[in-house]
């Protein structure tokens, strides 16, 4: 059993958020699963531009749908972020072999989607702000992960 932390992107339509992402991930020791169709082409030069030399497609784990996503995580826990959750991060246990879910940049998850997880989380912001970069957001979960689980590389 792989007990490295999981990042998963639903959808994800901005090719530079992505790449900012897998750099994260590469730097962290985190694995990435990607939930298609993703809204631009891996040869986009935007992407390229960002992913430099940290593309490994060793760490990257890709699904045709979230149907084929959610059945192959049957057994594990998936903890989605999102701005429409009540509960904190910072009240969260998390532990080493979770799957932390990001909603597409420019419409989060669709409602059955969210309604198939059971841990719903939310980074606390001040009250007249919408929402933080999804790159910003994964550092900030991810990070709390590996201090959590006392993941070493």
């Amino acid at each position: 059993m792989n007990l490295r932390p999981k990042i998963a992107l639903y959808e994800p339509d901005i090719p530079q958020n992505t790449a900012a992402i897998i750099r994260t991930c590469a730097c962290l020791g985190a694995d990435l699963e990607i939930i298609e169709p993703c809204g631009f082409l891996f040869s986009d030069k935007r992407f390229k531009r960002v992913v430099m030399d940290y593309m490994d497609e060793k760490m990257i784990r890709f699904y045709q749908s979230s149907d084929e996503f959610f059945k192959s995580k049957k057994n594990e826990r998936v903890i989605l972020l999102t701005t429409k959750s009540a509960d904190s991060y910072t009240d969260f246990k998390f532990e080493s072999n979770d799957t932390l879910l990001f909603g597409r940049e420019s419409a989060g998850v669709p409602d059955h989607v969210h309604n198939l997880i059971k841990y719903r989380l939310k980074i606390p912001m001040m009250d007249n702000k919408r929402s933080l970069n999804i790159a910003s957001s994964v550092a900030i979960i991810l990070s709390e992960n590996l201090r959590q689980t006392n993941f070493n590389k």
